[in-house]
């Protein structure tokens, strides 16, 4: 069979996780528009007849700023050895410019197989589109360049198809049937966050993290850390209906993670500067 890994890279926000997700054929990522939502690396696997594609979700490329962001650019600098192509995105509906040249130079820099996705051309005019596509084309000596909408799935087909193409001849890498590298836990705390940066604005959803403490066959108790009282009241909400809301929006997914109905418990504390704590983000797994 065709299988092999290909690293997904482009600046925060343009909609890497969405295109996971939509080429794995599920959610594996979670995903918002609060930049540097994804914080770790995690494998989403797209299998089919004759092919296994393992696809590198990773943090954006970012100038850190604490030892979390430090850790997450290590993390994107890390990545990109003995994988077998590059799937570079870049944004449709926002000017294509240093931040992308950025990431470009480092891609091309590797001497692997590079596709570029154009993503989010839904809504956009055939027009922009094709201008956007002549721009993209300018980043590097690519194998090949492709508008696609991770929202609506338009040519996501045909972006699978080319980078299963490019892949080796070998042995799966993941057993048939798995998705992921994340563990039932970690998906679980990434959905409750996930939820929870839909909720919240300014610089509450960074000092966000989960870390669930039990999961059992009836309930489900995840402790949800930021960094203040200050955001710990924005969370928790009027007489708990933030947090509550928050709970509401996750057990759906959370019970589709598990397998059955659970009750969800989620306790909200204060770490103070959990973003700067090494030990903290080694726990977490950050």
């Amino acid at each position: 069979m065709k299988s092999g890994i290909v690293t997904v890279a482009g600046r925060p926000n343009v909609g890497k996780s969405t295109l996971v997700n939509a080429l794995c054929g599920e959610k594996i990522a979670i995903t918002s528009k609060v930049p540097n939502t994804t914080r770790r690396k995690l494998f989403g696997v797209a299998n089919g007849p004759g092919f296994q594609l393992a696809l590198v979700d990773l943090p954006g490329f970012q100038r850190p700023i604490d030892p979390l962001t430090e850790r997450m650019q290590q993390t994107v600098d890390a990545s990109f050895e003995d994988v077998d192509a590059v799937l570079l995105v870049v944004d449709a509906r926002e000017r294509i410019g240093a931040g992308d040249r950025f990431v470009a130079r480092r891609v091309f820099s590797l001497g692997k197989p590079v596709v570029i996705a154009v993503n989010k051309v839904d809504r956009l005019k055939s027009g922009h589109v094709l201008s956007q596509l002549k721009v993209a084309s300018e980043l590097g000596d690519f194998h090949a360049v492709h508008p696609v909408s991770a929202k609506t799935k338009d040519g996501v087909a045909e972006l699978r198809a080319d980078l299963v193409q490019l892949l080796p001849e070998g042995p799966a890498y993941f057993p048939h049937g798995e998705t992921t590298n994340l563990t039932v836990e970690e998906r679980v705390a990434e959905v409750i966050r996930e939820k929870a940066l839909h909720l919240t604005r300014e610089e509450v959803p960074h000092a966000i993290t989960v870390d669930v403490e039990e999961l059992g066959e009836r309930s489900v108790r995840a402790l949800v850390y930021v960094e203040s009282e200050s955001q710990k009241g924005i969370l928790v909400g009027k007489k708990g209906a933030m947090v509550r809301e928050i709970g509401t929006r996750a057990r759906p997914e959370v019970e589709a993670l598990v397998g059955h109905p659970v009750y969800l418990e989620l306790v909200v504390k204060v770490r103070p500067k959990w973003r700067r704590d090494p030990r903290m983000l080694e726990r977490l797994g950050l």
